[in-house]
């Protein structure tokens, strides 16, 4: 039997730095699990993250809410996207991405 219930992101179930200038919040809903992330001005996966996991680009797929700030993701073939605010995105392994501006960017990480 399925209940109703409510989660908030001001108290999540897990919060991590997997690299620096990120910090990455969860929420666990049953099966779902959703991810607030944040990347700090200045931030770059091949500065930050690449040294962490040891892979030339980022590997994980992507699909994301912009909620603030600016990114852009450029892939291995070298294709470029920027995403703000309101926008949804789908970012396929093998990429590079950092943040615009002067301001902390922040998605939702959506299941898929």
């Amino acid at each position: 039997m399925t209940s109703i219930f409510k989660k908030s992101f001001e108290s999540p179930d897990e919060t991590t730095n997997p690299a620096e200038k990120v910090t990455m919040e969860t929420i666990k809903a049953g099966k779902l699990v959703i991810a607030k992330v944040t990347v700090e001005p200045g931030w770059k996966w091949s500065q930050h993250n690449k040294p962490v996991v040891k892979t030339d680009h980022c590997e994980k797929h992507h699909l994301l809410y912009m909620v603030s700030g600016r990114i852009a993701a450029r892939m291995a073939g070298g294709a470029e996207v920027e995403f703000g605010p309101g926008e949804i995105g789908n970012i396929p392994p093998g990429h590079d991405g950092w943040t615009i501006g002067n301001e902390p960017a922040v998605w939702l990480e959506l299941p898929h």
